[in-house]
């Protein structure tokens, strides 16, 4: 009987306190030697620099010269501005903004409907450990390397209309960049030739992040592997789902090397990027309404950025 109110004086004492986070950081900041410090802010400070000088201040010079008609020529401080007259004349009375929507929404169409698929098929293929795939992911990914301007003289061997191997094959004479009818096509098949091997990459990675365990559980219940796959491996994909859209977004907005190889976007090959170009630095040098076309473009990819980021975040938090 004497030893219990022993034990419970023992089960009253309270635990030392913890530690707090902002202590143990303090602690070990104390513990880096100042070259470690210098190390560590050079490495935070150096990007941040050129992040900041390269991306978000012209982001933000373009946006507001987008409200100018300034040309390009003369002092800053004469720079006129006009309000959302830019905006107004790029949807009212240019007439090659249209065909260029058109042209990002059928390049979007068919990127994400017939390029992100077959990537994704090609890396469940690889994922099967099947001889030979180290060859094959080399392969495939060697496109993801090489920049869409080389792609577009890559292609030209197969498209030209005198020399070209499509031609000499099949006997036909089409002009496959030259013809506004056709050219679009062609230059998209380039591009997805392209975007295949960065998506099966992608996903690639994600098979083999899953857990082998949700394969085997379904094999017990007697899934068959298309079921499995889109039943149970597809779901915890979804983050790399999230990340292929807001590439296969960005990729059909950016589409700009391949077209203006070909013909510097006209005939039939409009795009917003190459419209971009053609004011900014073209003959006309129209700075302003470049720019207000280079904030639409922005204003799109900001809202798919942003759908990823806010999924990142959800996932971190759950």
């Amino acid at each position: 009987m004497s030893d219990l109110p022993l034990i419970q004086a023992d089960r009253a004492v309270p635990p030392p306190p913890a530690t707090t986070s902002t202590g143990g950081r303090r602690r070990r900041l104390r513990l880096l030697s100042r070259t470690d410090r210098v190390v560590i802010t050079l490495m935070v400070l150096v990007p941040l620099l050129l992040v900041t000088g390269f991306v978000w201040l012209p982001a933000v010079a373009t946006v507001l010269l987008s409200g100018t008609d300034w040309d390009g020529i003369g002092p800053l401080n004469e720079i006129d501005f006009v309000g959302a007259r830019n905006y107004s004349d790029v949807v009212n009375i240019y007439p090659p903004f249209v065909p260029a929507v058109q042209h990002n929404l059928l390049w979007l169409a068919v990127l994400f409907v017939v390029a992100t698929p077959f990537g994704m098929f090609l890396a469940v293929l690889l994922d099967k450990e099947i001889r030979g795939s180290r060859f094959y992911q080399t392969a495939l990914y060697l496109p993801v390397v090489l920049s869409l301007a080389l792609i577009g003289f890559v292609w030209q061997l197969l498209y030209s209309r005198d020399q070209g191997l499509i031609n000499a094959v099949f006997g036909s004479n089409v002009d496959w960049y030259g013809d506004s009818s056709v050219n679009i096509w062609a230059v998209m098949i380039a591009s997805g030739w392209r975007h295949v091997g960065y998506i099966m990459l992608l996903y690639l990675a994600g098979l083999k992040g899953v857990d082998p365990s949700l394969r085997e559980a379904a094999a017990v219940d007697g899934a068959s592997e298309s079921r499995t796959f889109f039943r149970v491996v597809f779901p915890v994909l979804r983050p790399i789902n999230i990340i292929v859209l807001v590439v296969t977004v960005i990729e059909s907005l950016r589409a700009f090397d391949l077209v203006w190889v070909v013909n510097k976007g006209r005939n039939g090959l409009e795009l917003i990027s190459a419209l971009v170009t053609q004011n900014v630095v073209g003959e006309a040098s129209r700075i302003g309404f470049g720019s207000a076309l280079a904030t639409i473009m922005l204003v799109v990819s900001l809202v798919f950025i942003a759908i990823y980021l806010a999924t990142v975040i959800r996932e971190n938090r759950q």
